[in-house]
């Protein structure tokens, strides 16, 4: 049993390989797992033409209303494995040819991948897909090639009564700024990233304001680093609890924002179509 402090929260949670007592995750420290397979609706260059060799970790530190995957993040789906299994799970994905293998939700399970690691260290780049809502402490151990991080907040106000965080926009923006100084970009000739930050930002409805507000931030901060613009909201999880989350966006509200980032001098970015906001993305959680 170890005491847990991996993410901000510092709950001092007593996890082992089965259990957690008092951890707002509630997660074992083991690993539980919801999906592992070739996944190909990330970004271009972490998907490419063989697939993103994603891990889908249950679990959250995170409280978002809203999430896409609020099965296995607030109703904890999936499956215990040991860290041996994850190393065996890698080595799986590698052997598919996936072009990268990428940790989703991986801020709580960060000891067990690095005890993975030490078992199995694929060739590939590691992709570290989180919320953004990490400790700079453990960005800096530099066990990532990539790191694919969203900023979903500037506002407290907003993160608190979102995703239970009102310090989430203090610890992601440093986060960041943490992986944007160790990482370089580097893509291969095939267009895959081998190293590098993608900063992402899903856009809420009601929420110009605070997705210009981002767009600005990654601009003074992170100008260099990929930025992923989405349009894919969907009322999920508890959104119709709140009145405003109960919609898609608007084509306004996302041409509002399109037309703030033409302004700034980013040559990085990716836009995703306003269609997409579509429940045949959202993967099926049936590990």
């Amino acid at each position: 049993m170890f005491q847990c402090n991996l993410c901000p929260r510092q709950c001092d949670a007593k996890r082992d390989e089965t259990t957690n007592i008092g951890g707002f995750c509630g997660m074992p420290a083991n690993p539980k797992i919801a999906r592992a397979d070739l996944h190909f609706w990330e970004e271009p260059c972490i998907s490419g033409q063989n697939g993103s060799g994603t891990i889908f970790f249950s679990g959250c530190s995170l409280a978002c209303v809203y999430c896409q995957n609020y099965e296995i993040s607030h109703q904890n789906k999936g499956r215990v494995i040991t860290v041996e299994q994850l190393a065996d799970i890698m080595r799986e994905l590698e052997n598919k040819g996936a072009h990268n293998i990428n940790f989703v939700n991986p801020t709580h399970y960060f000891e067990a991948i690095k005890n993975a690691l030490k078992i199995y260290k694929p060739s590939i780049p590691l992709v570290y897909n989180s919320g953004g809502y990490d400790r700079v402490e453990n960005i800096k151990e530099d066990i990532f090639d990539i790191y694919l991080m969203d900023l979903k907040y500037v506002s407290p106000e907003r993160a608190e009564k979102y995703s239970l965080a009102a310090d989430y926009f203090e610890f992601a923006s440093s986060a960041i700024k943490a992986a944007y100084k160790q990482k370089k970009t580097v893509i291969d000739e095939n267009g895959i990233m081998q190293s590098g930050v993608i900063v992402r930002h899903l856009v809420l409805p009601f929420g110009t304001r605070e997705a210009m507000a981002v767009i600005d931030w990654v601009s003074e901060n992170t100008p260099d680093a990929y930025f992923s613009l989405m349009s894919q909201y969907l009322p999920c999880g508890k959104a119709h609890e709140f009145k405003e989350l109960n919609r898609k966006i608007t084509k306004r509200e996302y041409e509002k924002v399109l037309e703030h980032l033409y302004t700034k001098p980013l040559n990085n970015v990716f836009i995703q179509d306003y269609s997409s906001s579509d429940k045949k993305y959202i993967p099926d959680f049936n590990f």
